[in-house]
């Protein structure tokens, strides 16, 4: 049994390694790279081609069933509410809660808040101008101002659904959106104050001050704060509420019924939509045209990404490699380190903390049981470990940094000192909760 684990392990390593080179070294698309790595294994191992093609089709089939609509409304809600700018309304309501002297926490508390359900580096890069205009008027570093509010926004996006990756881990592994989402949001405060905090004392070494730009002019929305937080609170409420109503299905009555219908992902992504479009007075059919074809574009190169790590993890789920290794190397005492050390080696290797996450969670769905992880509390927690293992660490190879350093003008060295090394607190800390809330739910 030892040398079939070494021969399936070995196969198993040639396809993470075929990932890797694809996606940093030749610059292949994801979709291709965990496709290519899926047929990999399963011809390595044995399987017949015409096995690993209906695997790679059901397991595509499958996710894209279970996640479409949802990553297709949370990222067209994220483009309404980009336009309408709303994020620099809820900038500007932050902003005025905290001091002057703490802009980078305003900014920090800024991405946490946008990025709820806006992508990171789209994030990032509709706040930059904010961002520099904050750092200009009250003379925080540059680097201070950028990291703090770059943290803010990637502690949310690797931890809670509709981000790819999150959701795709809890579709795969079994765990439910509304609890994910609150366990997220719990483990990613603290991860995102951490990045704020190093951003602050790393930040003010060869600090960087922007000048002053007398012609800078910062163009106001014209609706209320409620309004354009609404769009973001209510479909997470919704989720939430969902997730914790017990259900009796005999004796279930039309108020319970309503909310587990409107709380489903679907159902309160899309009254979230419909909110974001309340936040603009007037709307033209050549805006609207534009603004769904752009999400629809957005979501295409998700989706696929999506949809061939769930292949990849279905060929792995054939080739029954958690017997494999349960018979050759005790996993019981590694627990949730396991799939936080996994999604850690990904994300550092190749850049991305989407595949990272994508790719770990078809790796760990079918060692669930060697690993001692049965219960939902338990499926819960594994997610978590691998969002925080797919926060660090993050450097030249990922295209989020560069995001930070192109349009904040922060250079390289200060890069990889200031938030480099915030990703590596930032996935320690949010580790070290998940560990916390194992003892407290387990």
């Amino acid at each position: 049994m030892i040398s079939s684990f070494l021969y399936v392990f070995l196969w198993l390593l040639a396809g993470i390694v075929v990932i890797v080179l694809l996606t940093t070294r030749f610059q292949v698309h994801p979709f291709f790279a965990l496709i290519i790595a899926g047929f990999v294994v399963g011809i390595g191992v044995g399987m017949p081609v015409s096995e690993v093609l209906i695997h790679v089709k059901n397991g595509f089939g499958n996710i894209l069933k279970s996640l479409g609509l949802v990553i297709v409304l949370g990222i067209t809600l994220g483009v309404i509410l980009e336009h309408t700018g709303s994020t620099r309304v809820m900038a500007g309501f932050i902003r005025k809660l905290v001091s002057e002297k703490r802009a980078a926490l305003a900014m920090n508390l800024t991405g946490f808040s946008v990025g709820t359900l806006i992508f990171c580096d789209s994030g990032f890069i509709v706040l930059d101008g904010l961002n520099n205009s904050l750092a200009r008027k009250t003379k925080v570093p540059i680097a201070t101002m950028a990291v703090s509010l770059a943290a803010g926004l990637y502690a949310i996006h690797c931890m809670i659904p509709p981000h790819p990756g999150a959701a795709a881990a809890a579709e795969i592994i079994g765990v439910d959106f509304g609890q994910l989402i609150m366990a997220g949001i719990v483990v990613a405060i603290p991860t995102s104050l951490v990045g704020f905090w190093w951003a602050s004392f790393a930040g003010k070494k060869n600090a960087i001050i922007l000048d002053d730009d007398p012609s800078e002019k910062m163009e106001e929305p014209d609706h209320s704060v409620i309004r354009a937080f609404l769009p973001i609170i209510v479909p997470i409420l919704l989720i939430a509420i969902r997730s914790f109503i017990v259900l009796d299905a005999p004796d279930q009555n039309w108020f319970i019924s309503i909310f587990v219908t409107i709380g489903d992902p679907v159902i309160a992504l899309a009254i979230g939509v419909l909110l974001a479009f309340n936040t603009k007075r007037s709307w033209d059919k050549e805006t609207v045209s534009h603004l769904m074809q752009d999400a629809v574009q957005k979501s295409g190169g998700i989706l696929v990404i999506i949809g061939a790590g769930a292949a990849f993890g279905a060929v792995l789920v054939a080739i029954n490699i958690g017997e494999y290794v349960n018979q050759a190397i005790p996993l019981e005492g590694l627990g949730i380190l396991f799939p936080f050390l996994l999604a850690f080696l990904l994300k550092t290797a190749q850049g991305s903390s989407t595949v990272a996450v994508i790719t770990s969670a078809s790796i760990v769905q079918p060692l669930l049981p060697n690993l001692g992880i049965t219960t939902e509390m338990g499926y819960l927690l594994c997610v978590l470990s691998m969002g925080a293992g797919s926060i660090m660490i993050s450097h030249a190879n990922d295209s989020y940094f560069w995001v930070i350093s192109k349009f904040s003008g922060v250079g390289m060295k200060e890069m990889l000192r200031v938030y480099s090394v915030a990703t590596i607190l930032m996935g320690l800390t949010s580790f070290i909760m998940v560990y916390l809330l194992s003892l407290i739910l387990l």
